[in-house]
């Protein structure tokens, strides 16, 4: 068998040469079935719709919060199934929850950052982390660090203009 190492000009206008690269070619994310597959959950209609209602939600909703918005779609859905779904969320990590005084709030964006709090109508904002690195604070010694988070407490814009008036 001999291997033909000649080199040739291609007329690269030719149809034979013409690729072209279609939707299905490029390499999608994993879907969030998937996601859940792997994490050895199954994709119920339940879990997806409260998935998707998480999905670029800001607002850090509680658990009712939830409920009371997926039951406008899914009327039949308890709020057990809410609660239980967001607990196997968070425990894959998925979601994460906050306690922040007061029910439970659930945050779909886990990278790391901070949080700052308004005292006068309680919305939750995200605020990009400062640097983590250093040294752990005096007083430590021994104590195992799983995340850092800072809250910042204080007054949202609105609420200063509303007190400004």
């Amino acid at each position: 068998m001999t291997l033909d190492t000649s080199v040739r000009e291609i007329d690269n206008s030719s149809p034979e040469f013409r690729m072209t690269l279609s939707h299905d070619d490029i390499p999608e994310p994993p879907h969030i079935e998937d996601e859940l597959r792997e994490a050895g959950l199954k994709a119920t209609p339940q879990r997806l719709a409260i998935l998707g209602c998480l999905e670029g939600d800001e607002s850090h909703p509680t658990a009712q919060e939830l409920y009371e918005r997926v039951r406008a779609e899914h009327p039949t859905m308890a709020f057990a199934t809410v609660y239980n779904t967001l607990s196997a969320l968070t425990g894959i990590g998925r979601v994460r929850s906050l306690t922040l005084g007061g029910p439970t709030r659930f945050d779909p964006n886990t990278a790391s950052h901070d949080h700052a709090i308004c005292d006068g109508c309680g919305s939750i904002t995200d605020v990009a982390a400062r640097s983590r690195r250093g040294p752990a604070p005096d007083g430590l010694a021994g104590f195992s660090i799983n995340r850092v988070e800072r809250i910042y407490r204080g007054q949202c814009a609105e609420c200063a203009n509303e007190r400004n008036v």
